[in-house]
């Protein structure tokens, strides 16, 4: 070896002993999620700035300022988490870009990584599990591997079967991209439904799809507050409607996929909501979409119709302040 390289070498070590060391000593000794470090709470405000304010383009510094906390407090479960949740709207939101590499499936593989961290570190928080099995479904997607989906699948069945007002949502979201007649994308279409009746509490009436009864029941507590909208997402209520029109219409069912879509309309922040001339453009196209979402998407893989979930705005629907 030669000296120069033996200089790069030993200056590299020395870099990386400290970090290492200090690591290891914050594992021991990390306090718990409600006395988490002044640092940890600085960058957990710049994450919801950038998230909040649907700023994609600063993802790459968020996820900087994330992982230098976390080399530093490895054991705090909320900043894990939020490396995971930039990295899933890196990849899911990919479409704001006009080209973007073919590396960028390595987002799955990482937020995969911190999601099973998470959920290492805080089992309690259900959420982690339900983003840790979408992850690991569609890393088994990505590598055509049967066994980690099943693996998915596994994990993600647990999170519903812990938060099902959560967890529905997040394992149909995945799904919907999937072809209309595929047993998968069936599956999740009803889990959109299930959602709904374990929100209101009794069994939705699929005929006449209306929330108006149900409004009375909106809370920021509990685990039926993620049925409403909230601090983390706070047009939630318009995003789970968009989406699920969305799914409906590609099925075939327009007729109900416009009474879904109306639904929207019923929140308070609706006049608000930067999507809205959106969905009501997918009221008036409801008809028309069943076919247009329907269409193969071109050699690129960005298709010409997308439905919600493969839009620049497949987060931001529920997130965007």
């Amino acid at each position: 070896m030669t000296k120069n390289k033996t200089c790069k070498l030993l200056l590299m070590l020395f870099t990386l002993a400290p970090l290492g060391v200090e690591a290891q000593g914050n594992a021991k000794k990390e306090p718990s999620a409600e006395a988490r470090s002044e640092a940890a709470l600085q960058v957990d405000g710049f994450f919801w700035d950038v998230f909040h304010n649907g700023k994609y383009e600063l993802i790459p510094d968020v996820i900087n300022a994330l992982t230098g906390i976390h080399l530093q407090y490895p054991n705090d479960s909320v900043t894990t988490a939020h490396v995971g949740f930039m990295k899933v709207w890196h990849l899911t939101e990919r479409w704001r870009q006009e080209q973007f590499p073919p590396t960028i499936i390595e987002d799955a593989v990482v937020a995969q990584s911190y999601f099973q961290q998470a959920v290492r570190l805080n089992p309690d928080d259900k959420r982690y599990l339900g983003f840790l099995g979408g992850m690991t479904l569609a890393e088994g997607d990505i590598h055509r591997d049967e066994k980690l989906v099943h693996k998915g699948y596994v994990t993600l069945r647990k999170s519903i079967a812990a938060f099902p007002e959560f967890n529905l949502v997040t394992a149909g979201l995945v799904e919907s991209v999937l072809p209309a007649n595929s047993d998968r994308f069936k599956r999740a279409l009803e889990w959109q439904w299930k959602t709904l009746d374990v929100c209101v509490g009794e069994k939705f009436d699929r005929k006449n799809p209306d929330m108006t009864p149900y409004m009375n029941l909106e809370t920021t507590v509990g685990d039926k507050r993620v049925c409403w909208n909230g601090d983390i997402a706070p047009h939630n209520f318009e995003g789970f409607f968009f989406n699920m029109g969305d799914m409906l219409a590609k099925a075939g069912d327009w007729h109900t996929a416009q009474k879904i879509y109306a639904n929207a309309r019923l929140s308070k922040t609706y006049d608000s909501w930067l999507y809205k001339d959106e969905l009501e453009q997918r009221i008036v196209d409801a008809e028309a979409n069943v076919a247009l979402f329907n269409e193969a998407p071109g050699p690129s893989g960005r298709p010409s119709h997308p439905v919600m979930f493969q839009t620049e705005y497949a987060c931001m629907s529920c997130h965007h302040n």
